[in-house]
């Protein structure tokens, strides 16, 4: 196999020094750059050479494992890796992949408006100098675990001394570790750091994966710069742009599902609940792209600058995909996830046969020489696409076109760019769609959303959450609600003055609270039997919809439950969390509003306290979707929160992530405050709500004696470990199936509102859950039952004959039962008796 670096080395005299390994590893090419002549190019970074994604990933994998052998366990926990722009944000981002557990930050060349700036340095040598550090909290730089500097290349050390310089000023430490991919510093450059080190007082050890030196000539920056010159201008081999064969592709945009709030790269920070959420999702990413690929054999995943980790990412799960496809068995990952390095331990340079390969773009200007003993064969240059800070510039896709050698070309081209590079420049004449398509036989374009860091939290002071026994009858560890207390205020009034008013549109529901129905003895005792029937399968949903938190969700997610139906959920899925796995789960309680949305600041508090893409909304079932709905809408002016609910059973068909779908007597649903800690309805009103303030509820600690919250959770509890196997169970089969939304609950909502001549579907509630409420807190007009429902609406019968309301057994409904409310505020209605009723 030809060195990638002989024709430098040739022509300039320059030499590499070290272990057999390092040809491999490392080629040369010449830079169009007045600070160096030669650079080195590795074969293993996925930066200008395109290489297996299982090569590149597993590299920087390999170099994090090593990392925490020698921190040892306790100090990897705690430490945070730092990747630097633009060449090994990727290669960073994989090192803390071989942590497991290790936040993620890269330097960044692009300012983002509202991001504050917490550090920078210099890289001395490179063509772009400044690097900037935005994390979104500064909380991420500011622990003191070891910080781990990961870069391509070690030539002087000189940047690794001006980043930890400029860090340790702000944010002191014991220890540093300082990784690459090879270290070919000289022995005065090593000499430098470890002064530097002993000078400041810290530990500084270094890892890499091959070590050795650049022997170079007197005159090699003279004679480098003249060649470039020589070949820019057309003489001898290459040196310009790789002319297109002709034709061209025609570009495809794919949609590649990106998880909502799931930040792009490491440029604000990455969480290890954030990886969890990209492993998730890439199989889906990969099978959309693959789709599109018509068979191609030969195919690149073309990231962008700073975005390499992605695009890498999704690169290795479209390589497993398609040799899973071809053969019935991908390569076997290794136990974190990278495909395994080559067998015979070589790494060849852009190497031939099908497969997927992955590089990306650069800024870096290089010559391109097209001779087998040249690292960088040829060139695709077009202008920059994403607005840079330091104003238009030329940009670069190396060995992506063939040249005179048809093997090295692909089939297919996937660019992956993040949607602030998805601008007119990127499509133009000439632009890198244009360079691509002439180069491809696909292209396919990927637009990974830019993260957008939340706003900075105002600057009133949060009030703090309340906590059982001063507010709730639930322990302090089982919750804290977000919520303020009105328990001192009359916010009572009768059900059908509420109702009146709410249908008139003089109020909103949320502005009082209907009077607390007391339970009658035979009422009572038939919440204790539905209790003993159905605890077995409220335990087997709860633990289903937990074990599938924990494992799409992240390891230690947030809980935050609606209240107030979610929060008896949310205090039995931390239960299930703590049972089975010994994890002690957060959890919260925070107010939704149908029509005003969700408590902004409950969200300012969560996101000044947690990562908001650990958060899980948290309800207890779902009716025709108007919380899932509002809570979407909710959540787009908060980035970083995932807007996905978590429910215990979803009849309706309205989202992911559920217990089970059956519409099921749930024996919370049959109370209202003594099943919930005691605690109201929550309640928005603009004179007791100010925008600093959480909504607000009352505690009714005068209905002590007739508390049942805890008789319920405990039930429940106790039938944990016998509903073990069929949850296990359970959560294979739904990880298996398509378990998108139907919304087959909002279309029967629908279908019922017309047949029965009611204009507002507000007024249809449909489940179980939503027909109780109907019972005990609003004026309903009828119940219409599903034919052959059995003990299941042994209490909503019941209540119904209390309240004089007719039920109706239906044929076909997807629900067990629905609630009518009854619509005669709003227009002309008949009553029970058949008789009008005036509006």
């Amino acid at each position: 196999m030809v060195w990638t670096g002989e024709w430098v080395a040739g022509r300039l005299g320059v030499s590499l020094s070290g272990g057999d390994e390092l040809p491999e590893l490392l080629g040369l090419a010449l830079r169009r750059n007045p600070k160096r002549a030669h650079l080195l190019v590795s074969n293993v970074l996925g930066k200008h050479v395109p290489q297996r994604p299982g090569v590149v990933h597993g590299a920087g994998v390999g170099l994090g494992r090593r990392v925490r052998e020698l921190l040892g366990d306790e100090a990897a926990a705690r430490a945070v890796v730092l990747g630097y722009a633009e060449t090994a944000t990727g290669l960073g981002h994989s090192v803390a992949d071989g942590l497991a557990l290790a936040p993620y930050l890269h330097s960044t060349r692009r300012p983002v408006a509202g991001v504050a700036q917490v550090g920078g340095f210099e890289e001395e040598h490179s063509h772009a100098t400044s690097h900037l550090l935005l994390p979104e909290d500064r909380a991420l730089l500011a622990g003191d675990g070891p910080l781990v500097l990961v870069d391509d290349e070690f030539s002087t050390g000189r940047t690794v001394l001006n980043t930890i310089k400029a860090l340790h000023a702000q944010f002191p430490r014991e220890r540093y570790v300082v990784v690459a991919l090879v270290d070919m510093r000289s022995d005065a450059d090593r000499g430098r750091l470890e002064k530097f080190a002993a000078d400041l007082g810290a530990r500084v050890d270094l890892v890499a994966l091959a070590a050795g030196g650049v022997e170079l000539p007197e005159d090699v920056l003279t004679r480098g710069q003249e060649l470039v010159a020589a070949h820019e201008a057309g003489e001898g081999l290459g040196g310009g742009d790789a002319p297109a064969p002709g034709g061209g592709a025609d570009v495809v945009r794919v949609d590649l599902g990106w998880p909502a709030g799931l930040p792009d790269g490491g440029r604000h920070g990455f969480a290890p609940a954030h990886r969890a959420r990209l492993e998730a999702a890439l199989p889906g990413m990969a099978a959309r792209i693959a789709r599109h690929l018509d068979g191609a054999r030969r195919v690149l995943v073309l990231g962008n600058e700073e975005l390499m980790y992605a695009p890498l990412r999704m690169a290795e799960a479209l390589d497993t995909l398609l040799a899973e496809e071809a053969s019935g068995a991908g390569p076997a990952p290794d136990a974190e996830g990278a495909a395994a390095a080559p067998r015979d331990g070589r790494v060849s340079a852009t190497p031939a046969g099908p497969g997927v390969f992955f590089s990306t773009t650069t800024r870096s200007p290089v010559l391109a020489v097209d001779d087998p003993g040249y690292a960088i064969r040829t060139r695709l240059s077009f202008p920059a696409h994403d607005q840079p800070a330091d104003g238009p510039g030329e940009r670069y896709a190396y060995n992506v076109a063939a040249g005179t050698d048809p093997e090295r070309g692909f089939d297919a081209v996937v660019a992956v760019v993040d949607s602030r590079g998805d601008l007119p420049e990127l499509h133009t004449a000439g632009g890198l769609l244009d360079r691509l398509a002439g180069h491809a036989g696909r292209l396919l374009l990927a637009v990974v959303p830019s993260y957008a860091p939340r706003p900075p939290a105002r600057s009133a002071s949060l009030p703090e959450p309340l906590r059982g026994p001063g507010f709730s009858s639930y322990t302090a560890d089982e919750v804290g609600w977000l919520l303020q207390d009105l328990s001192d205020i009359t916010l009572e009034a009768p059900t059908e003055e509420r109702e009146e008013a709410i249908q008139r549109g003089g109020a909103h529901y949320a502005e009082s609270l209907p009077v607390e129905y007391q339970p009658s003895e035979q009422y009572r005792a038939l919440f204790h039997s539905a209790l003993e029937t159905s605890a077995g399968r409220v335990a087997r949903a709860v633990g289903t919809v937990t074990e599938t938190v924990l494992a799409e969700r992240g390891p230690r997610p947030v809980l935050v439950s609606l209240a107030r139906a979610g929060t008896p959920v949310g205090v039995l899925m931390r239960r299930w969390a703590l049972h089975a796995h010994g994890l002690e789960l957060p959890h919260y309680a925070a107010s939704i509003v149908r029509g005003r949305g969700i408590d902004t600041t409950a969200l300012r508090w969560l996101a000044a306290h947690h990562d908001p893409a650990d958060v899980v909304f948290v309800d207890g079932w779902t009716g025709k979707g108007a919380i899932t709905r509002e809570l979407a809408l909710a959540l787009e002016d908060f980035p970083g929160f995932d807007p996905r609910i978590a429910v215990l059973a979803d009849p309706g068909g309205c989202v992911e992530t559920y217990g089970t779908r059956d519409d099921f007597l749930i024996p919370s649903a049959c109370l209202n405050s003594t099943v919930s800690g005691l605690i109201s309805r929550t309640v928005l009103r603009d004179d007791l709500v100010g925008p600093d303030d959480f909504h607000g509820a009352k505690f009714y600690r005068e209905l002590a004696g007739d508390d049942l919250s805890r008789v319920f959770l405990d039930a429940v509890s106790a039938r944990f470990d016998e509903v073990a196997d069929q949850v296990a169970s359970d959560v294979k089969e739904l990880a298996a199936a398509d378990r998108a939304p139907t919304w087959e609950g909002w279309a029967a909502v629908e279908r019922i509102s017309e047949e029965y001549g009611i204009d507002d579907v507000n007024l249809v509630k449909p489940g179980v859950g939503e027909t109780t409420r109907v019972l005990l807190r609003r004026v309903p007009w009828k119940i219409l039952a599903r034919q052959g429902a059995g003990a299941d609406l042994d209490h909503v019968r019941l209540l119904a004959e209390q309240r004089g309301v007719p039920v109706e057994e239906v044929g076909e409904l997807p629900y067990t039962c629905v609630g009518l409310i009854h619509p005669r505020f709003t227009r002309g209605a008949t009553g029970a008796d058949g008789k009008a009723v005036a509006s």
